[in-house]
């Protein structure tokens, strides 16, 4: 220690007394750097550094003394940026009696700071850094002791950035900057120093200096924005430190503002600083595309021609994944657990960033979408799936939601990131954008046009508005007569009166709406002679009139408009005489819900509620307090019975919290004695057991039950399609109760939290429902193996003896000489609770089928005898239903012919349903088999099961009372017939055909599904002829594509007058939910994308830059042209792998299907011409990451289990790109095509999903960039390095000093 300590006061006193003799600086630097060395000293010295500094602060504060300083740090023999860092604890603080020293600190700065390649080469850098970190306390004030060299240069460059500002600031006295909220000391001090060259003593000659000075320090900070390395680092402080740089702006714009040294500054120098605080363009757009296709790709614009069904390819076709999202939400063979609002909502979100579309844009390809959903099935088939009434909730009470949420949504975001200040600002924007898009809607005629069940309602929404303009007096009551009346005066509704409608009343308009050009088509000076001034409606309801016959007639039939209406209509159902709770149930179930869009979500929360009333806070009773409630239980339970109902419930996403109450309602009423009844107001008694049954269907509505647990999950993934299982139901019922403030910022997450603790606030599971539980169990494991558990002389045995002797007396008293039931007991009617029966049912129907099995009972008398136990307790068809659909597929049954005689024949059809499946299937090129071996060379046979199904289902009437249970067998007969050889369908189609003329468009379309259950390939060429009709490439590439192309005009316009080809896209989406592997899919689908490419590649302009002169129109297609075609097949291709498998298809894709691909040889000649390489691997990276989008979303807002299993799968995939990049494997696919690939997955990553990036480990991204860098891709390589976060700050820095160009 004294050794050292002797070396450093030998080297300051020689260095001293040569700068007083006044010798050359360089000279006593070689000197002091020859003196070191010969002890051994490692050059740069931190110790000279810091005994230097305080030397010359302020012991020798004399231009020699400078000068030297100058020249070691020249030389290298002190570290430059510790030597900058010290001067800056020391001189800025006494700045005003020292402005010379402040003036060569500022030279000193200048001349070194910006050189940062070479400073960070320097040996003991790493040494350097940390004395760095001590000198200006980095780490305590900017967070976590931080030990990356290059994080530590970058918080060094910001404080100095800091420093220059608030010194700046102080010198000016624009605020009072005190130590306390100092991060350092800038205050100036004044002391006490000696005079030197510059007479400093001078008071005029120092203020000028000072002036000076402040100039030069706004300078200074203009060259750290000037510079590209020390801009480029200071904008990652903006990215990852945004609290110190939100408080760093603040300073730099009261500046701004504020400074009259920058006023008289040199010109620019304003504009430096407003460049240094705002958001650099690089940032704001970073690369889409490969570098060769960026030039030649025009900005999105989703909606550039007035085509209502967009028939052609344009850029609006780009928008296709949100029609067909939409069409699958109506689907009514799955219910839905997630709201429709949530998944269109992620959708429009994704589709505006990867379309790169402004808030106007996106309203409106929104509300043309949801349009062409409604026009697509104006002409709609009979059946039980969802008709026009889901189609036009989801046009007039989903997208308002999607949009208000959306709005909200962008608006507490930018709140968040601007401030409160901003709100009004960015919701008039938003505003804006959608005024402007509905204004725009009026272009669109074509579909505007009402389907006639609403033609009264548009017409009474542009009546609403031609009298309110007209009539600056009018009152509630004349609403109310323009509501219940059909309008005498020509108004000319339009869908766009309906939506015009509903956006109003939920506040996303006002009625200066009503005021805009074209409207309205007319005014009127007074109300037509017959209009009704006083009419029983809505108004004089909530006038507090009483209720009458009459006014419940209107109510139901008229829907309401404001939630104050249908608030005061519960608030009657919780409150009101027994007469008026019946009347309220019976209303909330009317117009209100199926057609009142204003309120629809209310509504839905309001019945979910009335069916779990809270229990009573004084209940002795034993029974349950539901008991009470039977009457408007069953009102509710048959009023939202339909298939549109069930939808509409679906699309709210209230199956979760409807399930957890009809749970309840089940578990209850199935434990209660038939002979328990209640009066309806009609007169008609209703028992227990009819609670129960409408209950338990309406619940099973809600998974499909009858399919093998096989389905419900695969491997260490969710289950997909088929995955509401009661379990799942509950569990996502449950998940509403979590209160967290991330998810409570969701619109939609607040609305299923306030449903859920209204009905029940606590958790409920399966194991809270007993009974429930046990017949779940039952039909689980009858699904799974064989029946088997009877034990004689048990309570099961004698209800199974009990039920079979209620069934088959009456067949055995109508038919003497049958010797079937001879051995039945004779028995009334069992006086049992229904889950009593139940439990015997499987056992019952297991002894009727063997009995016709085995001869002992016929075809007649079994289906005469299921129906008869069906009628006794109408939920018993739910599990005859499961066990027919459980043993048809264990093949153990013979199969029976349908003859006509035992069986029904399909024989007088059967050739035409047939002849209608192939007219169907003609767009898909797909063959049909013949049906002629079915036909009149031999009776059709089914499997014994099977027969009995469909025997015992068109048994049934299609009238009121039979189309809630047929709505849930017809399903499940479809979907067992589907799964049953070729052709069971068809038969079952021409059988049910002959029952139900009304129903059989569904059937035979239902029966045309099928030929694509069997054999994969049909699949594939269905696939193909979706992206041939999108694109365009049937016969020309010139020839009609887009969405019309894909989706046509739904299924019901193809039976408008005879049978027409059905578009292909409408029958995948109606398909794939039966396709029972889908794993083949990712294969196809690259396979399918790669060729259409190719397809587009072939008529690309030589050259792949434009069309030659003289070629013809339809010759080829510019580079533009024929990116969106690209674009466009990506996102077909994404849309088809998010909707069929979710998770599961993307992980395959992802970790599967694409790696394999490229590590394969696809060389063929032609396949490296032109653009196709780069065209190629464009497409696949398109394809990922839309798909990814579709599935998990673009940002972290997402709270879904696809969601969290995002970063495992991401990353598996970008360690394959890694090691490609760092050569670890070898590829096999061309270069072109692997350079696009990646160049092109990384660029729209990180545009349109930074958060993806932002969850990847750091060892992966460090990877990932130095293999970029090695294929010469500095810029992506600093990209992800940016995007990275806080882990990735060092590489990213040493990135940026090591490639940027000065």
């Amino acid at each position: 220690m004294e050794v050292c300590s002797k070396l450093w006061d030998d080297v300051l006193s020689q260095t001293k007394v040569a700068i007083d003799k006044g010798s050359d600086s360089l000279w006593v630097a070689l000197q002091v750097s020859s003196y070191l060395s010969s002890y051994g000293v490692t050059l740069p010295c931190v110790e000279l550094a810091t005994r230097f500094v305080s030397y010359v602060c302020w012991e020798n504060n004399v231009s020699n003394s400078w000068k030297f300083l100058e020249k070691v740090m020249a030389l290298k023999i002190v570290p430059p940026f510790l030597v900058l860092g010290l001067l800056s604890q020391r001189v800025i603080p006494h700045r005003n009696s020292c402005p010379a020293a402040f003036r060569l600190y500022m030279e000193l700065l200048k001349r070194y700071v910006f050189c940062l390649k070479e400073n960070i080469s320097l040996p003991n850098h790493q040494h350097t850094m940390k004395l760095l970190d001590e000198t200006l306390h980095l780490s305590q004030i900017f967070g976590p002791k931080q030990n990356e060299d290059g994080v530590l240069l970058m918080l060094f460059l910001f404080t100095i950035t800091w420093q220059l500002v608030d010194t700046a600031i102080d010198d000016e006295g624009l605020f009072p900057i005190t130590e306390s909220i100092m991060k350092w000391p800038v205050k100036s001090q004044e002391m006490e120093v000696a005079d030197n060259i510059y007479g400093e003593q001078m008071e005029t000659y120092g203020y000028r200096m000072q002036r000076h000075n402040t100039f030069l320090a706004i300078e200074l900070i203009g060259q750290f924005v000037e510079n590209k390395v020390t801009s480029r680092i200071l904008f990652l402080v903006r990215e990852n430190m945004s609290m110190h740089w939100e408080r760093f702006v603040q300073r730099v714009q009261l500046l701004i503002e504020n400074s009259s040294a920058l006023r008289n500054a040199k010109s620019g120098s304003i504009d430096m600083l407003l460049q240094l605080i705002s958001v650099p363009e690089q940032i704001k757009s970073r690369p889409m595309q490969p570098s060769s296709l960026k030039s030649h790709t025009a900005r999105s614009r989703p909606l550039i021609n007035s085509a209502g069904l967009c028939v052609g390819i344009s850029q609006s076709a780009l928008w296709i994944p949100l029609d067909m999202i939409l069409e699958d939400a109506i689907d009514g063979s799955q219910v839905n657990a997630t709201s429709a609002v949530e998944i269109i909502k992620s959708m429009v979100k994704s589709l505006q960033g990867i379309n790169d579309s402004s808030w106007h844009e996106t309203f409106l390809a929104l509300w043309i979408s949801a349009l062409r959903l409604v026009q697509r099935e104006r002409d709609h088939i009979e059946g039980p799936v969802p008709c026009l009434e889901t189609r036009l909730s989801l046009l007039l009470a989903i997208i308002p939601l999607v949009v208000a949420d959306l709005i909200e949504e962008a608006d507490s975001c930018s709140q968040d990131e601007h401030g409160l200040g901003r709100k009004d600002q960015l919701s008039g924007r938003h505003c804006e954008a959608l005024i402007y898009s509905l204004q725009k809607l009026q272009d669109y005629t074509s579909l505007l046009a009402p389907p006639k069940p609403v033609k009264s309602a548009a017409n009474q929404a542009a009546a609403k508005a031609m009298v309110f303009v007209s009539m600056t007096d009018i009152d509630t009551a004349s609403l109310d007569g323009i509501r219940s009346m059909e309008m005498p005066i020509n108004c000319a509704g339009t869908l766009h009166h309906l939506i015009i409608e509903t956006c109003i009343a939920r506040n996303l308009l006002d009625t200066s709406a009503y005021h805009w050009p074209g409207y309205i088509n007319r005014h009127i000076n007074e109300l037509p002679h017959d209009f009704p001034v006083q009419v029983p409606g809505w108004s004089v309801f909530m006038k507090g009139e009483p209720i009458t016959p009459a006014m419940i007639d209107a109510l139901v039939s008229t829907p309401a408009c404001s939630y104050a209406e249908i608030e005061k209509v519960f608030d009657i159902a919780v409150g009101g005489s027994n007469e008026e709770r019946v009347a309220a149930a019976t209303i909330l179930c009317g117009a209100s819900f199926i057609h009142g869009w204003n309120v629809q979500e209310h509504t839905a929360y309001f019945i979910t509620r009335l069916l779990s009333p809270p229990a009573p806070a004084e209940d002795s009773d034993s029974h349950s307090h539901l008991i009470s409630y039977a009457t408007i239980i069953n009102i509710l339970l048959v009023g939202i019975a339909p298939v549109d109902s069930v939808q509409i419930f679906s699309l709210h996403g209230f199956a979760p919290e409807l399930a957890g109450s009809l749970m309840t309602i089940c578990e209850v009423f199935g434990s209660c004695f038939p002979n328990i009844t209640w009066s309806l107001p009609t007169g008609e008694e209703i028992s227990a057991h009819a609670v129960f049954s409408n209950a338990f269907a309406l619940l099973l509505k809600l998974w499909r039950f009858n399919h093998p647990p096989l389905e419900y999950g695969f491997g260490d993934l969710p289950p997909v399609g088929s995955r509401l299982t009661l379990e799942y139901l509950l569990m996502v019922r449950n998940s509403h109760l979590v209160t967290l403030d991330k998810q409570l910022k969701n619109p939609s997450r607040r609305r299923f939290a306030k449903a859920a603790y209204s009905s029940t606030p606590k958790p409920i599971f399966v194991d809270s429902f007993p009974k429930l539980k046990f017949w779940y169990r039952q039909h689980l494991a009858c699904i799974a193996s064989p029946l088997t558990g009877l034990v004689n002389e048990t309570t099961v045995h004698h209800t199974v003896d009990a039920l079979l002797g209620m069934v088959f007396t009456k067949i055995s008293r109508g038919n003497q000489s049958s010797k079937s039931c001879s051995s039945l007991v004779s028995d009334p009617r069992p006086n049992l609770p229904a889950w009593d029966i139940l439990e015997a049912v499987p056992f019952v129907a297991a002894a009727a089928l063997r009995g016709c099995a085995h001869g002992r009972l016929s075809p007649r008398e079994l289906c005469t005898g299921l129906k008869d136990l069906a009628d006794y307790l109408p939920a018993t068809l739910v599990t005859i239903v499961s066990y027919l659909s459980a043993e048809v597929t264990r093949g153990v049954w013979k199969s029976v012919f349908m003859n006509g005689t035992d069986w029904p024949s399909p024989a007088a059809n059967l050739l035409n349903v047939e002849e209608k499946i192939k007219k169907i299937l003609a767009a898909t090129g797909v063959d049909v088999p013949s049906l002629a071996a079915a036909g009149e060379s031999s009776p059709a046979v089914l499997p014994l099961p099977l027969a009995a199904f469909v025997s015992l289902t068109i048994t049934y009437k299609l009238d009121k009372a039979s189309q809630r249970f047929l709505d849930l067998a017809g399903p499940a007969l479809e979907s067992l017939a589907a799964g049953c050889p070729w052709p069971c369908m068809p038969i079952v189609a021409s059988l049910w055909t002959q029952k139900a003329k009304r129903w059989g468009d569904y059937l035979i379309f239902s029966a045309s599904r099928t030929v694509f259950l069997h054999n994969p390939d049909t699949v594939v060429q269905l696939l193909r002829s979706c992206f041939n009709a999108t694109l365009g490439l049937n016969n020309s590439i010139r020839s009609n594509g887009g969405i019309g192309a894909l989706l046509g005009h739904g299924i019901g316009s193809h039976f408008n007058g005879g049978i027409s080809p059905v578009a292909p896209g409408v029958l995948y989406l109606r398909v794939y939910r039966f396709i029972t592997d889908i794993m083949f899919l990712t294969d196809a689908i690259v396979s399918l994308l790669i060729q259409a490419v190719s397809d587009i590649a072939t008529k690309a302009a030589p050259g792949n830059l434009q069309k030659p002169q003289n070629s013809l129109k339809n010759d080829y297609l510019s580079l533009a042209e024929a990116s969106t075609k690209v674009r466009l097949a990506a996102s077909l291709g994404a849309s088809i792998i998010s909707l069929t498998g979710g998770l599961r298809l993307l992980q395959s894709l992802l970790k599967e299907t694409l790696p394999s691909w490229f590590l394969s040889n696809h060389q063929s000649p032609g396949s490296t011409r032109g653009m196709l390489p780069t065209l190629t691997g464009y497409a696949l990276a398109c394809l990922v990451v839309q798909c990814g989008a579709f599935v998990w979303g673009i940002d972290d807002s997402s709270t879904s289990a696809a969601s969290k299993r995002r970063p495992k799968i991401v990353e598996c995939h970008l360690n394959f790109i890694s090691n490609a990049l760092n050569g670890k494997i070898s590829l096999g696919c061309n270069d072109s095509i692997w350079h696009a690939y990646y160049s092109g997955l990384l660029s729209l990553m990180l545009k349109l999903a930074p958060s993806w990036i932002l969850e990847m480990s750091r060892e992966i991204l460090i990877s990932l960039s130095q293999g970029l860098r090695k294929c010469k891709e500095e810029e992506l390589a600093l990209a992800l390095l940016r995007v990275g976060g806080i882990t990735t700050l060092g590489p990213a820095v040493q990135l940026i000093v090591e490639t940027t160009d000065f």
